[in-house]
Order: C-alpha cells, then structure tokens, then sequence
C-alpha cells in the first residue's frame, strides 16, 4: 500500500470504534433467534451504549489516561451518534478535558442504511430481495440502499475530515471515536487502498468494539511518513480485563 508523503498531519491520529452499544445487542439476539427485524425502541443516533459497552469505553479512557502527558489527545472528535460521545466522555472525563471542547461531527456519524436499516441479513432477503440481488451484483463498495449510504459516499464526506485534519491539526494529537465502517473508511483513505484491498479487511474480521487504530508521524526523522502504527488494537481492554466484542453494526447485510 502507498503511504502519504505530505507531512501537514497531526503528530499522531487515533481512530476508534464505540463501545458495544445497546443496538449490537439487539442485533446478535435477532440474528439468533433468526427474526426479521432488530428489536429497538430508539433510532440508530439515539442508540446508546450497553452496560458493556461502558465498561469497555472506561478501560479506553484509562488506556489513554495511563500515556504521558506529552503523548495524550489533545483534540477529541466524535460522532454526533449517543453511542459514540458516550464512549468519547468517558476519555475526556478521564483526561480532564471539558466536554464542551469535543468536536461533535455528523461526518463522522455511522454509514446510513436507509429502507434497510432494522432488518437483518434474512429480513433484507425476504422483504427486499430485488435489493438484496442488486447488492450482491454491485458490490458492498458500491451499494447503495435507497435512502442509505454506499461506502463511497462515506468516504466521500471522510475526504473533508482528512482535509481539517491537514488544515487545523498539524502537530496535534487527535482521537476520532466513530463507527466500524468510519474506521474502515479511514483506512482506505489513509493508506491508500483500493476496494478490494479494503473489503479483504472487512472481511477478514469486525472491528473490536473500543479499539485503537492509530497513524503517526515523527517529525525527528526528515524523511518521516505519515502512516499506519497499529489496526484494531484491542489491548485496552485486555489489560482492563474487560470483554473484547466485535459485534458487525447493524443491519448485518449491507455495511
């Protein structure tokens, strides 16, 4: 994979997926019980964090509490969705850091599923198959549901973010907590992938719920890249002894 050669980034960018929230739940019972329909009374961007899902995002905080002052965020950017600034204010509270100096970014909110969202991989089949036919036609890269998002227009709005980024953030030392297709989305962007170099990832495993992917450059070094440090990275909650989950967003089908 190409790296990026300029070097007008933060110091060091962390991207973060949630903690397990009420929805991955929900999801995983209806999948089991092979139901139709995932079993919510709130919208996607209400949905909040489960009980686990908080205990993870503590054992980030005191990951990222546990740095040096010198290598801690000092810029959070959040989704706009509950289960993501949950998550985030659990590392600002442990930061010391106010909450109203968070970046809450509706760019950096989940990938929209439109007539989909709710419905499960069986759902989808029985009550959209025309859909479902066209999806496994196009590609999951470039599907897009009727009134959703395709992964290419998620990164088409990430584009903008990795433009601050450039603009605003040089030298920072920034966390980003989103959504699993907002990680994978990044790293398409960041590392200069391709569509299938990119859904080989997805396919291969779910983002962990809670952990790290980080990029940074070190400036002391002139001939620095900016680039990939580490993907995925569960170990916060490892260490925390909380559990890791890697639970797909919903619906299952169309991500």
């Amino acid at each position: 994979m190409a790296r990026l050669r300029h070097s007008d980034w933060p110091d060091r960018l962390w991207i973060v997926r949630h903690g397990q929230s009420a929805g991955n739940v929900a999801r995983d019972a209806a999948e089991l019980a092979q139901t139709h329909l995932i079993d919510l009374d709130t919208r996607d961007a209400d949905t909040p964090l489960s009980d686990l899902g908080h205990r993870q995002s503590a054992a980030l905080a005191q990951w990222f509490a546990a740095l040096p002052d010198a290598e801690r965020p000092n810029v959070l950017l959040t989704s706009t969705f509950v289960r993501a600034q949950q998550t985030i204010h659990a590392v600002a509270d442990a930061l010391g850091i106010d909450r109203d100096d968070i970046g809450v970014d509706e760019r950096l909110r989940e990938k929209e599923f439109g007539v989909l969202d709710r419905y499960t991989v069986a759902g989808i089949k029985v009550t959209f198959p025309e859909l479902a036919a066209q999806r496994a036609a196009v590609g999951k890269f470039y599907f897009r549901p009727p009134g959703g998002e395709s992964w290419c227009d998620v990164i088409l709005r990430l584009r903008s973010v990795t433009e601050v980024l450039r603009r605003d953030h040089v030298g920072d030392r920034v966390l980003i907590v989103g959504h699993q297709v907002i990680v994978n989305c990044f790293r398409y962007l960041l590392e200069c992938m391709d569509e299938a170099q990119i859904l080989d990832i997805d396919r291969a495993a779910d983002v962990p719920n809670c952990s790290i992917t980080e990029y940074a450059l070190d400036r002391a070094d002139p001939d620095a890249l900016f680039q990939l440090r580490v993907a995925n990275l569960a170990l916060p909650l490892e260490e925390a002894g909380a559990p890791v989950t890697a639970a797909a967003d919903r619906p299952a089908g169309p991500r």
